[in-house]
């Protein structure tokens, strides 16, 4: 994985532009700390951070094949296939990396190449002939690409931070902004961020840029199909295509390991991975955390009815892995909360984001590359909300029902238009599903709900897991993100999907005969949180630094009184803010983490 940026200009000379390089260039470092690339023309100034993972020895970027020069952010799980076709073609390769590939596979296929890749990527590709800028970004979206169009000039970037650097880009957070923040986030709408001349590639989609003017299109979107297999078939196709994801995601040539917490996915993930190593005479590694005694104060809920910690020692013994467990400190993920907005340049997933950054760090310290069971969930079918009727129909976001705590710790009548506006993100998203006439209310419904997790809930773990183990300078890929398996799940019934009326009741059965029977059958449990109250005092302490910092223009907004009332009754909440993770004290930590960013980057706030 590498940081990728570039600026493309006709008004600047970027010869003469050489600090704003340097820093972009240093903000993209913990991405790819290995190597730096620059290449500086008159008219284009490409950046890359390279974290070397394939055929380490080459692979230098910016990359050049004829006219065109290449910075490239990701990993490509079809390399040999696109390659041997490309080699059919009469093109020649230098290099074992992916990055040629994708490369030669633009100047033979041109628009239509990305549709021949499998994998997590953004890139840029520049044409030094017609001046033609060609961005791409992977069909799930779990890569980063963003970008900046000012008088004449594209920036694009891995970071939001990066293009702050970028001559006539302003730190500028309008209502629309401040909407995102509030009354979606730590979630946000596909396409925009939290500043105002800034924009998100969106997931599945590639721009064309040239002299001023640009073209977006999308090159994959989710179809309604019918679908013709039985239950068995499902089970032996869903089982096939896991696996697949998996060996092919076990490729590199530095360290791998896999994260293991206990729960279906991950362990999936560690026994393909596993049987693969043992093949080959090696023992894998797995990792899972923990916070320091968590088991003192743990509490059952709907969402969470059992600690990871019981099921852990389970799957590692059975598949035989040498495994780590990392406790973390309560009071150091509270301190890690700044630089978890940092790395975001927002305020993002609080807790849930420090603690992975925390944890991203320790396991850098050994291995390069690992493999992580994110969107398991999200496409088969994995959380309450889709089994619990009272909240499957309910016409609004599952994870955030109302705005109601969003809205009690504002001031009153600071952004009145606040639910119109999320309303309004709910049922653009609503407008994009693709269905069939012959579907049924539920499985329309589960159409719905497939693509609100996709765009949103989604989108949110991809940004932290990429941002949260990048900023650890580790590479994190998600076999269950692979394009196929979302557009198969997609398409198939709920009836089969949630065999035995179960969360991922299918991807259980096509797994049953290959995991322990606790394993299979027990109930999802999200990422683990810290329950402790020593946690929540840090937090408190430092909320308190906030709303006394009486120079920051978020105090402006905040209802002073509702947030100390909430200090001294968490327990008052009357739901979650986001999710089934973010009560009372990732509520505060919001805050603290909205003022962090707001004064180092120097936010200026138009509303």
């Amino acid at each position: 994985m590498c940081g990728i940026a570039g600026i493309i200009s006709s008004d600047i000379d970027l010869r003469n532009e050489k600090n704003a390089l340097i820093n972009i260039s240093k903000s993209l470092r913990r991405r790819g700390p290995d190597a730096g690339g620059r290449l500086i023309l008159k008219d284009a100034a490409l950046i890359h951070r390279r974290l070397a993972v394939i055929d380490p020895e080459n692979g230098a970027q910016p990359m050049r094949f004829g006219n065109y020069i290449i910075v490239y952010n990701g990993e490509l799980y079809n390399t040999d296939e696109v390659r041997r076709e490309l080699t059919g073609e009469g093109y020649g390769f230098d290099t074992a990396c992916d990055t040629e590939v994708v490369l030669k596979a633009y100047d033979k296929w041109r628009e239509k190449s990305p549709e021949r890749l499998n994998g997590i990527f953004a890139y840029g590709i520049y044409n030094t002939c017609t001046k033609e800028l060609f961005l791409c970004r992977d069909r799930i979206g779990v890569k980063p690409l963003y970008f900046a169009k000012i008088k004449g000039t594209l920036a694009f970037a891995s970071r939001l931070e990066s293009l702050l650097y970028v001559k006539g880009i302003e730190p500028i957070c309008d209502r629309e902004g401040l909407n995102e923040i509030f009354m979606l986030g730590p979630a946000k709408t596909i396409g925009k961020t939290a500043f105002q001349q800034i924009e998100e590639l969106p997931p599945a989609s590639y721009m064309l840029y040239k002299e001023g003017k640009s073209v977006t299109k999308k090159y994959w979107s989710l179809e309604a199909k019918e679908f013709f297999e039985t239950e068995a078939q499902a089970r032996e196709h869903t089982r096939e295509l896991v696996k697949d994801a998996i060996q092919r995601q076990l490729v590199s040539d530095v360290p791998l390991c896999t994260f293991l917490s206990g729960g279906l996915d991950s362990s999936i993930i560690s026994k393909v991975a596993s049987d693969s190593f043992c093949a080959q005479g090696r023992t894998l590694s797995t990792y899972s955390v923990d916070y320091r005694d968590n088991e003192k104060y743990f509490k059952k809920s709907l969402f969470q009815p059992n600690s990871d910690s019981d099921y852990i020692d389970i799957i590692s013994d059975y598949i035989g892995s040498k495994h780590t467990n990392i406790i973390l400190e309560n009071q150091a993920v509270a301190d890690a909360l700044i630089d978890a907005a940092y790395a975001r340049t927002c305020p993002g997933f609080t807790d849930v984001d420090s603690s992975l950054l925390l944890f991203c760090r320790e396991v850098k310290k050994d291995f390069t590359v690992c493999l992580s069971g994110e969107c398991a969930d999200e496409i088969f079918g994995g959380y309450p909300w889709y089994h619990r009727k009272e909240i499957l129909f309910e016409d609004t976001f599952p994870w955030s029902r109302t705005t109601d705590v969003r809205r009690g710790i504002l001031k009153d009548g600071f952004l009145p238009e606040g639910e119109e506006y999320a309303r309004s993100a709910y049922l653009s998203t609503l407008k994009s599903v693709s269905s069939l006439d012959t579907d049924t209310a539920l499985e329309k419904r589960m159409r719905e709900m497939f693509v609100l997790n996709l765009n949103w809930f989604m989108q949110t773990l991809l940004i932290r897991k990429d941002v949260m183990s990048m900023e650890a300078s580790l590479e994190v890929r998600v076999p269950f993100c692979d394009w196929r398996i979302v557009d198969y799940a997609y398409n198939m019934p709920w009836s089969i999907k949630s065999l035995g009326n179960r969360e991922k009741g299918i991807l259980r059965k096509a797994f049953e005969n290959e995991l322990p029977y606790d394993i299979v059958w027990r109930k999802k449990s999200p990422y683990p949180k810290t329950f402790s109250p020593e946690y929540f005092k840090a937090v408190c302490k430092m909320a308190e630094a906030a709303l006394n910092d009486k120079s920051s223009p978020i105090n402006e907004m905040l209802n002073e009184k509702a947030i100390r009332a909430l200090m001294n009754n968490p327990d008052s909440l009357s739901e979650p803010w986001y999710g089934q993770l973010m009560r009372a004290p990732q509520v505060l930590a919001y805050i603290v983490q909205l003022w962090a960013w707001s004064k180092k980057y120097k936010v200026e706030f138009e509303y």
